[in-house]
């Protein structure tokens, strides 16, 4: 018996821990308007290991430029990309291409923003 209430008690915290990291749905562009210092990313919430980034992302007048990109020990800037809002989401254009990224809004302040890829990354960000 002690172990169904067990089983029954932790299924119950997973249910709720869920609902602790939901989504905050974007309504629109200005939401993430303006220059974002990428400081670094994680593949969940719970990994204990971040990848820091150097990157600026500037999001203005629907398109979003990423800045100071580190590659072979030199930086470069990505040309601007559309963005929209879809659904609550953030849709950002792939260079070159006619696929789209899409990434959730996990938390947004004044100083900060977190954003979740699709595949479970997490991107914390500071307003510059």
């Amino acid at each position: 018996m002690k172990k169904i209430n067990l089983t029954a008690m932790l299924l119950g915290l997973s249910v709720f821990a869920g609902a602790v990291y939901a989504d905050v749905d974007l309504k629109s562009k200005d939401e993430v308007q303006g220059a974002w210092k990428l400081q670094y990313t994680k593949n969940s919430l719970t990994d204990k290991q971040a990848i820091d980034r150097e990157d600026t992302w500037v999001f203005k007048d629907g398109k979003l430029t990423i800045l100071h990109i580190p590659r072979e020990g030199k930086f470069y800037d990505q040309p601007p990309v559309n963005y929209e809002v879809e659904e609550g989401k953030l849709k950002i254009a792939l260079v070159g291409n006619s696929r789209f990224d899409i990434f959730s809004l996990v938390e947004i302040d004044d100083k900060s923003m977190t954003l979740k890829g699709k595949f479970g990354g997490y991107y914390y960000f500071n307003k510059k």
